[in-house]
């Protein structure tokens, strides 16, 4: 059964791979991209199985128009890819407010305006897959991008709430978790000034990037189309084969420390008190219980 997708992201990378893949099968795409140029060539190859449409995801306006606009041209949505992205190159002491709230903006609450404006055409239709696209860095994080890390951390926290609230509608939710590409997503990183304490540290951490193994992005294509393809697809789908040791690496270390601290954990317990519902009650109703 041919689907119909809305991609967001889907100037170059990842976003562009996988729309192309899936209009390659016989799909229905809408692209989209912060400029309409970036994707209006789609249109040229592929006709009216794709909608390339402008759409820049920190725009709270502009979103919604452009999901109900893709809905009304295709009258569906099968496959919504959350994809738009940024980063930000910076040890924590070197980034700027507004070069984190703007990182934040696009990686995060970019995913939620798409998600808030979706889920009513996905919850009234009852069927739907939401792919909110993370990475390896959101299971482990490296220093020097810890604020983007700390975005996909985010967004693995929100897509696994989004799974146990939609579920009941019939939407499914999978976290994508690529590890190293050899994409372009660099390009579009903002890059903070450099503090003279960090500077040594910087060049060695850069040199350690240029010299990692990336996977060819084009083989993601067929992963992506079996993911969603499947009836039962997981929450979370690592792409490349650093994801699982690294995932495997992590727990064997987060767990031994919270086994080596346990007794610790356990005493701070203290005797087991009874607390009022009522907040529970006010929340079950929707109220805050402030005056």
């Amino acid at each position: 059964m041919k689907k119909t997708w809305f991609i967001t992201g889907a100037s170059r990378g990842f976003g562009r791979i996988w729309a192309e893949a899936a209009l390659k099968r016989g799909d229905k795409v809408t692209a989209t991209a912060r400029k309409l140029d970036d994707v209006a060539d789609l249109k040229d190859r592929f006709g009216d199985a794709v909608l390339p449409m402008a759409l820049d995801v920190t725009n709270p306006e502009q979103v919604p128009q452009v999901i109900q606009q893709a809905h009304a041209h295709f009258g569906r949505l099968d496959v919504l890819v959350n994809n738009a992205g940024t980063s930000l190159f910076a040890a924590t002491e070197e980034a700027s407010d507004e070069q984190i709230r703007n990182l934040f903006d696009a990686n995060y609450l970019g995913m939620v305006r798409v998600l808030r404006a979706a889920l009513p055409l996905l919850r009234r239709q009852g069927s739907g897959h939401i792919l909110g696209v993370s990475s390896g860095l959101g299971i482990t994080a490296l220093p020097l991008i810890g604020f983007y890390c700390a975005t996909k951390w985010a967004v693995e926290a929100l897509h696994e709430s989004v799974a146990q609230e939609v579920r009941p509608f019939g939407i499914k939710v999978t976290l994508v978790e690529p590890g190293a590409y050899a994409t372009e997503f660099g390009k579009s990183a903002q890059i903070a000034d450099a503090l003279e304490p960090y500077a040594e540290f910087r060049k060695q951490f850069l040199t350690r990037l240029a010299n990692l193994e990336r996977g060819d992005p084009e083989a993601t294509a067929e992963a992506l189309l079996k993911l969603v393809d499947t009836n039962d697809p997981p929450l979370r789908l690592g792409l490349g084969n650093s994801i699982l040791p690294r995932a495997r690496e992590a727990y064997r270390e987060r767990l031994a420390t919270w086994q080596a601290w346990e007794a610790v954990s356990n005493a701070a317990m203290g005797e087991p008190k009874k607390s009022s519902t009522e907040w529970i009650e006010q929340l079950a109703h929707g109220t805050s219980g402030q005056a």
